[in-house]
């Protein structure tokens, strides 16, 4: 945790807080705050700054905080994820919280088993503390928006037209002998499959919504390995 995220029910006043649960049990166990440290604090949707810790007790402790500092900027990127397995799926939501991406979409596919659509790690509060454990690690504030589709087709051939009106439209397949583009600075939304990639009715979809598709080479990689690594080339 590099940032300790503060939400509305902690402020005792505009420039006060009270902090427990796991937030402070971290502040104790790894930051190993004291009276009088300084602390690298943020506002849940809002700025981000500082707190000098003032009380310490059993199961709390109280900061002084300054926020007067923004947090870093998005990157105008949405990405269209294929539902992945539920033990990645919080791994990969802090990933992409992490690294900045405006928005994600979970998405059905052809080979995203049914049953996935039951775990608990689609639960909102799971969704909800991926993102912000993301948040923490890249000491920011704002969460990326979080859209949940369960229909392939009306979804690529409407909905996302309506979400993300005008921008660069990518699809990662392995094995696509076109590289990912890098630098792209403009808004674009990027999908990304399951791990044996889309099937050719899915990529035929994509392609008629005038999607171009890219590729990270022949080896088919890991759903968090992909997301990292075309990212990383985007930015």
């Amino acid at each position: 945790m590099n940032l300790l995220l503060l939400e509305a029910a902690d402020f005792l006043s505009p420039t006060r807080v009270r902090i427990s649960g796991r937030r402070f049990r971290h502040a104790l166990g790894v930051h190993r705050a004291r009276a009088g440290d300084t602390l690298i604090v943020g506002a849940l949707g809002g700025r981000t700054g500082t707190g000098v810790v003032d009380t310490l007790a059993a199961d709390s402790l109280e900061m002084t905080v300054d926020l007067s500092g923004d947090p870093p900027a998005k990157i105008p990127l949405t990405v269209v994820l294929a539902l992945p397995r539920p033990k990645v799926l919080s791994r990969v939501l802090g990933d992409l919280t992490t690294l900045g991406v405006e928005r994600i979409v979970l998405l059905n596919a052809w080979r995203v088993e049914r049953a996935y659509w039951s775990s608990p790690a689609l639960a909102e509060g799971a969704l909800r503390e991926a993102r912000i454990r993301g948040l923490e690690q890249a000491r920011d504030t704002v969460l990326p928006e979080l859209h949940i589709e369960r229909f392939f087709q009306p979804f690529v051939h409407g909905g996302l037209a309506a979400l993300v009106p005008h921008a660069r439209r990518l699809v990662a397949h392995p094995g696509s002998p076109v590289p990912v583009p890098r630098g792209v600075g403009e808004p674009a939304v990027l999908a990304i499959g399951p791990e044996g990639g889309w099937i050719d009715r899915e990529r035929e979809s994509f392609r008629s919504e005038g999607f171009e598709e890219i590729g990270l080479g022949p080896r088919p990689l890991r759903v968090e390995t992909a997301v990292t690594a075309l990212i990383a080339r985007m930015s």
